[in-house]
């Protein structure tokens, strides 16, 4: 048994891998070092190479050995699905002839932090032992993984004129961590909100040098899983690209579609289409703009203004709603004032209040948690709900506020109110949701984004902490129907709380009043969570605008992280919160 994890030392397979390994890097390094002209004549066409850096890195993996056991031959195939350049093909000279054929390495990446050849009770037939870090399918769709998991991916081994040859293996490829992150690169596409007024990032992973064209393919193929019904996309189902490529001509897209499905659709809908291609191709420094063609012909797309552009990552207003003196107030331009028009609220015992992003309605706790209000300009504060525990309320874009806690029989709930528009003593909507996912665990977080489409929810499940992204699925009126199945972010500590920064990046942490508190950055196009300064005694966060607008909360004061520090901005003000 030999292990390919690059640290074990005193074999000849750990001397191979490190070899390979050092020629990854001169590689790299040589592709990064070259640069071709990125001007041309009008008219210049490419195909994959477009819309990427032209120094995209490029592996060139080495060929089958001569005398090769079957244990390195299994290694060297693998090191070799790194070469993803005409097709595989060093790759495929691993494999039967029979079994290149069948061999799909598109169909799924697995990332490891280690491997290693583990012989079976079956002869010529072995495993390939990984610790994962992550899987992408074949839309690029990542799921991360934590440290200890493992899988077996099965190789069969038969002699070709002499040689050690792989008969059957599994399609996809295994990368390992530290070469996956050179050669893939994270990229969001876009959809739409169900009203098409805001766009929401799907973040993929595509080879740097296949983007423009993996990006297209995936768009076609719908929203990720956990936004399956809460994002929409312009494009019709089943609709496809007419050719196996998307050529960038002086900038120009040319994103070729099965004719019927292009023609029959709507000069609204194919804006909409068009928007949506240059909305993900963003990332792309060669595409200018898109055009879009049906069997090649280009088809015209008439922007008369019916059709507005989405909002991408909408910014909140620059204020905060806090209580002091144990009311509500706003915290603006480092002042303390007056919450306007709302009344005082101090014989409840305000905490963690949220302020609505469309209205004056404004939310918030009780000290124990237990019971949830709702104020709006006019009226005096009405419960809403009450229960053992609460996570702290949540507005969303349509004045729904959010908390969740467990329902009559114990069990997991998150629960959705709309207050606004609801005359004094009349009944206010509600809605409840449950899932699978939430069954047992103990939601101490629930963060609505501010597209609307999802959730950030903070829960511990079996003494785990998760942090997860669902999708808010809608009746047409923005009543919430039901949460999708969760995506998971990996964090390196137990956060207990968190906020949205922008529409990529969530900010969490665990706050603790006498223990130095590291937040935590963990963003949708990144690998490893991003640890911000550490700050003694932080017990609050909030976050508005971007990495540079994130406010810690201690006994001291709140502060707003400025480079990698904390900076006191103001004192006798808690639980700040930016609308939403």
């Amino acid at each position: 048994m030999r292990t390919t994890t690059g640290r074990t030392a005193g074999t000849r397979t750990g001397k191979l891998v490190r070899f390979a390994a050092a020629l990854l890097a001169m590689v790299l390094l040589l592709g990064a070092c070259a640069q071709i002209p990125r001007s041309g004549p009008v008219g210049k066409s490419s195909d994959e190479s477009a819309g990427k850096p032209n120094n995209a890195p490029v592996f060139f993996p080495v060929a089958p050995r001569p005398g090769a056991g079957p244990e390195s031959v299994i290694e060297d195939f693998y090191l070799a699905g790194s070469g993803y350049e005409d097709d595989y093909a060093v790759a495929r000279q691993y494999l039967t002839q029979a079994s290149s054929v069948k061999w799909k390495p598109d169909q799924r990446v697995l990332v490891y932090r280690s491997a290693q050849v583990v012989p079976t009770a079956v002869e010529n037939v072995y495993n390939y032992r990984l610790d994962l870090a992550y899987t992408v399918d074949a839309d690029g769709i990542a799921t991360q993984l934590p440290e200890g998991t493992t899988e077996n991916v099965p190789a069969t081994l038969t002699k070709v004129d002499g040689e050690w040859r792989i008969a059957d293996i599994p399609d996809g490829t295994a990368i390992p961590e530290e070469t996956f992150k050179v050669i893939y690169g994270a990229y969001p596409i876009y959809f739409y909100d169900p009203t098409f007024t805001y766009a929401v990032p799907d973040v993929r992973w595509f080879i740097k040098k296949k983007t423009v064209k993996a990006m297209t393919s995936a768009l076609l193929g719908g929203p990720a899983p956990y936004l399956k019904g809460a994002a929409v996309s312009a494009f019709p189902a089943g609709i496809k690209l007419a050719r196996e490529s998307v050529p960038v001509v002086s900038g120009a897209a040319q994103v070729d579609l099965t004719a019927k499905d292009l023609t029959d659709a709507s000069n609204e809908d194919r804006l909409r289409m068009q928007t949506q291609l240059a909305l993900t191709f963003r990332s792309q420094p060669d595409v200018i703009n898109v055009e879009l063609r049906a069997n090649q012909d280009l088809v015209r797309v008439d922007d008369n203004g019916s059709v507005l552009p989405p909002i991408r990552d909408k910014d909140v207003p620059a204020r905060q709603i806090a209580v002091s003196n144990n009311d509500l107030v706003r915290v603006e331009n480092n002042k303390i004032g007056p919450l306007p028009d709302i009344a005082s609220v101090s014989a409840l015992g305000p905490r963690f209040p949220a302020e609505s992003p469309a209205s004056q309605a404004a939310a918030f706790l009780n000290a124990g948690r237990t019971t949830l209000y709702s104020i709006i300009p006019g009226q005096p504060a009405r419960a809403l709900a009450t229960r053992g525990t609460l996570s702290r309320p949540s507005f969303d874009r349509f004045d729904w506020v959010w908390s969740a806690g467990p329902g009559a029989n114990g069990a997991t709930e998150v629960a959705a109110y709309r207050p606004t528009g609801v005359a004094e003593g009349a009944t206010v909507p509600t809605v409840t949701l449950t899932g699978a996912w939430l069954a047992g665990a103990l939601v101490k977080e629930f963060r609505v984004a501010r597209d609307g489409t999802r959730a950030m929810v903070i829960s511990s499940l079996n003494g785990k902490t998760r942090v997860q992204l669902t999708g808010i699925i809608r009746n047409a009126d923005g009543t919430p129907k039901d949460l999708t199945a969760p995506v998971t972010l990996l964090t390196a500590h137990d956060p207990d709380q968190g906020v949205w920064v922008n529409d990529l990046t969530v900010a969490v942490m665990r706050g603790a009043a006498t223990e130095n508190v590291t937040p935590e950055l963990l963003s949708m196009t990144g690998t490893a969570p991003q640890e911000l300064a550490p700050w003694a005694g932080l017990t609050g966060l909030s976050a508005g605008n971007g990495t540079a607008e994130i406010y810690g909360q201690s006994a001291d004061g709140i502060f707003q992280r400025l480079g990698n520090g904390w900076s006191l901005q103001l004192k006798g003000a808690i639980d700040p919160a930016f609308p939403g």
